[in-house]
Formats: structure tokens, C-alpha cells, sequence
């Protein structure tokens, strides 16, 4: 089958889709954004985080025919082709990243958190990314960067 969606901005199609095959598979394989990441397959681990009509979803969790004529933002699609979204830029500033496998899927939990809070707590900030599990940080520096984010992002002074 063929679908088409909007993705990160640009009407996309992709040929031969089978009906149950992920979206995960059609964003990485057949639309060529290897972004979002392939680890668990089964909804557990968060690297495959997207937007799919503005709700955060794991991509491997979504059959690829149930994006037709819906709208899709992956971690590609926060940037501009310039500049890295502020989510992004704090991670890299607070070294929130090793491997790198989870943080594309985190970078999108977070944005949605500071979306729909600007200045979260702390506890805020463990629950919504609670569905995104990450092997190499320890965390720490990730809740780092998600503060850091927060504060860019309301203007508030920091030190990083």
C-alpha cells in the first residue's frame, strides 16, 4: 500500500508499505529518518518517541497504513535546517548523551513536557519521561538538561 503523511513539516509518501508493518520500519526505512531508534519493538524503552497529530506515541507501536493523511514530527522535525531546537541543544550542553540510543526519544518527551509545562518540577520531569529508558547516564544529566531547557525557554538566567 501506499501512504502518505505529513512529516516534519513535508507532505512524504512511502511505496510498499504492508499494512502491519511499524511506522518505526516506514520512518527509518522507507522515508530514510533514521532518528528515531529501534530497540525494543515493543512500546517499552521510548527511543522511537514521535509526535503522530501532536500526541507523543512510540513509533513502534503504530502500524505504518495508520499514518495516512496524519501529521508526524520526529526528532529531526524540532530543528531547523540551522539550528538545533533549545530540548536538543541542552542536551548536547549538559552531556545528557553518550550512546545516544534513547535520546532521540527523550528529546521528544521533553519537549512535550515543556510544552504543556514551561517550568516543570522535578517529579514532573521523572513522570513524563519515565517511559524513556536509558542504559549509559544514569539519568542525572538528563534531568540536567530538561532543566536547562526549561530555563532557555522562560528566559531565565542560567549558568550553562
Amino acid at each position: 500500500m501506499r501512504i502518505t503523511t505529513t512529516v516534519n513539516g513535508e507532505v512524504r509518501q512511502a511505496d510498499d508499505v504492508w499494512p502491519g508493518e511499524s511506522l518505526l520500519y516506514v520512518l527509518r526505512e522507507r522515508l530514510g529518518l533514521p532518528g528515531s531508534k529501534n530497540a525494543c519493538e515493543q512500546g517499552e524503552c521510548g527511543s522511537c518517541t514521535v509526535y503522530l497529530d501532536g500526541v507523543v506515541v512510540c513509533a513502534c507501536l503504530v502500524a505504518g497504513g495508520q499514518a495516512q493523511g496524519r501529521s508526524i514530527v520526529t526528532v529531526e522535525g524540532l530543528a531547523t535546517p540551522d539550528r538545533l531546537h533549545p530540548v536538543q541543544q541542552a542536551f548536547v550542553t549538559a552531556g545528557a548523551v553518550q550512546c545516544g540510543f534513547c535520546t532521540p526519544g527523550l528529546i521528544v518527551a521533553a519537549h512535550d513536557l515543556l510544552a504543556r509545562s514551561p517550568q516543570p518540577s522535578d517529579p514532573q520531569i521523572r513522570e513524563a519521561l519515565a517511559g524513556n529508558l536509558c542504559r549509559c547516564t544514569g539519568y542525572e544529566k538528563i534531568l540536567d538538561a530538561v532543566r536547562l531547557a526549561a530555563a532557555r525557554m522562560t528566559g531565565e538566567a542560567v549558568s550553562q
